[in-house]
């Protein structure tokens, strides 16, 4: 298992670190718009970044994930992104 630690860097910003079979770190904005999307279901914007790490770790090694990058950009690569983090949003911890 892999192991996500996150850390708030800005209001948009957060510095990702996935532990795995080796350390990465990743530099991760996420606009106030976009994260409005999915943060109306009870959510914070931390939250929505551990969960969108989750998902792609379920698709992807730690060290395929791009180092910086704003988190809408998922959806270009993984089309199925806003529908399953939405519904990943919606069920309990």
């Amino acid at each position: 298992m892999q192991t996500i630690v996150i850390k708030r860097l800005d209001a948009s910003s957060f510095e990702v670190r996935v532990q795995g079979s080796s350390l990465t770190t990743h530099i991760v904005t996420v606009r106030p718009e976009y994260a409005e999307k999915f943060n109306g279901r009870n959510n914070d914007t931390e939250t929505l970044v551990s969960k969108s790490f989750e998902f792609l770790l379920e698709r992807e090694p730690n060290t395929s994930i791009l180092r910086s990058f704003d988190l809408s950009v998922i959806a270009r690569y993984f089309p199925e992104y806003e529908r399953t983090i939405a519904s990943m949003l919606d069920q309990p911890a």
